[in-house]
């Protein structure tokens, strides 16, 4: 069978079909404008694809309760024109094939989970540091919705010491996003991350920030690994700098063949950055369910 998977993001929509062993066939990007504009152009792509079903990882806040009216939606997002938008409703009358539907982050922590660093393992934390932060979780086996779903970005987080720079989020000041995201950078230091290579300090209160959060979300979540990805990890000098600090935090508490291993626990997004939209041919293989 061929299946349909849809990246939504605020920036591009990418579009894939691929198989059932994760297999991308084909791929093409839509830049996202305006939703009638954007939801065509996505149609126009899909409809003589042949896909059996089509998996959607989109960006948020979205409304996943199934028993919801407004299941499938885009709820209040800064992005312009797409507060409301029922990317669901739309696209299955369009194709009328089965839909699965989950969270952008969802959909990288499922294509790792599939496919990727966390092939095998049942408690999972995926979290993405790039223009924003997010994370998705599987817990049990399963992605962890509730509510709403987890905005891991907007934890608050205590002021690392000399640091007064208030915050990006205009929500929070102080939360993951507002602090460690990649805006947050290069705000704070006055350019942005890719060209601050060079400069330790930048990267040693990155990493405060960092592990910071991953502590929080091991004594909550008792993972088995924390994967990684979004453009500020790029800067590889992190990943020991993070390391070496959620040991500190965690100074000796939780003491697990995990954290004896951290350089297996604590580990970069693979899948050559096609996590998300490997995660979304998930979401339409169980949608086929």
């Amino acid at each position: 069978m061929r299946y349909g998977a849809l990246e939504a993001g605020g920036t591009k929509m990418v579009c894939a079909v691929g198989d059932e062993n994760g297999n991308i066939l084909e791929k093409t990007t839509i830049p996202t404008t305006t939703p009638d504009e954007t939801l065509e152009a996505i149609t126009e792509y899909f409809k003589d694809k042949g896909i059996s079903a089509l998996g959607i990882a989109c960006f948020g806040p979205v409304d996943l309760n199934v028993n919801s009216p407004t299941y499938g939606h885009i709820l209040k997002t800064p992005k312009p024109y797409w507060s409301d938008t029922d990317i669901v409703g739309v696209l299955k009358k369009a194709l009328n094939v089965p839909i699965g539907f989950d969270t952008d982050v969802n959909g990288s922590i499922l294509g790792e989970a599939t496919w990727g660093a966390a092939k095998g393992l049942t408690d999972v934390i995926y979290i993405t540091i790039g223009t924003g932060i997010g994370g998705g979780i599987i817990s049990g086996g399963k992605l962890v919705h509730g509510m709403l779903h987890p905005e891991l970005g907007h934890m608050k987080m205590t002021y690392a010491p000399n640091d007064t720079y208030k915050g990006k989020c205009p929500f929070h000041s102080n939360c993951f996003e507002g602090l460690a995201s990649g805006p947050a950078i290069e705000e704070r230091w006055g350019i942005e991350g890719s060209k601050l290579s060079d400069r330790d300090e930048v990267w040693e209160l990155e990493s405060f920030y960092i592990a910071q959060a991953l502590s929080n979300l091991i004594c909550i979540l008792s993972p088995q690994k924390i994967i990684l990805g979004g453009g500020v990890m790029h800067q590889e000098k992190l990943f020991p700098l993070i390391k070496e600090k959620v040991l500190k935090n965690l100074n000796n508490y939780i003491l697990t063949k995990e954290l004896k291993d951290i350089d297996s626990f604590i580990v970069p997004a693979g899948l050559d950055d096609d996590q998300g939209i490997l995660g979304a041919i998930k979401l339409a293989i169980d949608a086929m369910k």
